[in-house]
């Protein structure tokens, strides 16, 4: 990888970190499609997870007391169920589908989300749940974006922000644990080749993006933040469904 492409890569890492800190995700929404374009479809989605583990694992630790852990569970488990038969199957599935997936999947939970946003129907009980949990986990292995879905269910159900964006943290950490150890023991080869140097670059990254976060909440409300992601991801996706086209036209 050019260094110029190295830098790209790391911006949007920092961008992804301080989204995810500021609203409680958003982080592989802005970043999915842009590393599918650089690294290519298996190894921008595998990007994610890992970028994705260590943002939220490092942002678990601060916000640990505001963690629902019963919603957690109700959540967790039908991801786990939805992401193990869901990486088996994105790793036989070729570069050029792969890349349509992720553009169409980001865009339309972008425009799903829109929606819901002026909707007045609420959700209660468990089935919606498990659902969010499950889609979120088939979505998180086949495109590297968990987040939709139980975003969607938590503008639904009314779910207050604060609980919500910490109750995601250790949500996305088991997915992405789940979904990475399924991928890397079918095939460890779709790993991006980064030189240690780089890996230490990304998780400086990732801790200045989740500082930086930090520091702006104080003054960016989270709508302000979550129209900006909105913005980002509907270019990238946009760009990576038209890549995943030309590939497979060619």
């Amino acid at each position: 990888m050019s260094v110029g492409l190295l830098i790209i890569v790391l911006a949007a890492i920092f961008l992804g970190a301080m989204a995810q800190r500021i609203a409680g995700l958003g982080f592989a929404l802005l970043i999915s499609p842009f590393l599918v374009i650089i690294l290519g479809a298996h190894g921008g989605v595998l990007m994610v997870n890992v970028c994705g583990l260590v943002s939220s694992l490092l942002i678990l630790f601060r916000v640990y007391r505001d963690v629902d852990w019963s919603m957690f569970r109700w959540l967790v488990i039908p991801a786990v169920l939805g992401s193990i038969p869901a990486s088996v199957a994105a790793v036989y599935l070729p570069a050029a589908p792969m890349a349509v997936i992720v553009g169409s999947v980001v865009l339309a939970a972008l425009s799903v989300s829109l929606l819901l946003t002026r909707t007045s129907v609420v959700v209660r009980g468990n089935t919606a749940k498990v659902v969010a949990g499950f889609t979120s986990g088939v979505t998180n292995a086949v495109a590297g974006v968990g987040g939709p879905s139980v975003s969607a269910y938590a503008l639904l159900a009314r779910w207050p922000q604060r609980p919500f964006a910490a109750t995601l943290q250790p949500f996305f950490v088991s997915i992405a644990a789940v979904t990475l150890a399924t991928k890397l023991s079918l095939d460890p080869g779709h790993m991006p080749p980064f030189a240690p140097w780089a890996w230490a670059l990304i998780i400086l990254m990732i801790v200045g993006g989740i500082y930086a976060g930090e520091r702006l909440q104080r003054r960016i409300r989270d709508e302000q933040a979550r129209a900006a992601v909105i913005v980002f991801a509907f270019f990238g996706a946009g760009a990576a469904l038209v890549k995943g086209i030309v590939d497979l036209a060619g």
